[in-house]
């Protein structure tokens, strides 16, 4: 039985999954976590604003930057894409 305590170790677990799950679509299926391979092409940890609007064009929308460290979204069609500052931090295929 999953109680609320186990979100936590549940994120933990997946935080901790290889670098090549990263490219991987999670879904929460009867409130179960499933992580399914993506074929989605999206930037890299690590890489920098300038290099994902090089390779990938403007994104749809730009949302301010929030917290410290500062947090900043860019929305594309299909993924958004997340930065710490300049650099990006983590990418997600979009719903749908």
């Amino acid at each position: 039985m999953r109680t609320p305590h186990s979100m936590p170790a549940l994120m933990a677990l997946l935080l901790a999954l290889p670098a090549a799950a990263l490219h991987a679509e999670t879904l929460v299926v009867d409130e179960q976590v499933i992580v399914r391979p993506s074929d989605v092409p999206r930037p890299v940890r690590g890489s920098t604003m300038s290099a994902v609007e090089a390779k990938f064009g403007a994104p749809v929308a730009r949302h301010d930057a929030v917290g410290t460290p500062p947090i900043t979204r860019w929305d594309y069609a299909g993924f958004s894409v997340f930065f710490e500052h300049d650099r990006v931090i983590d990418s997600v295929v979009a719903g749908g």
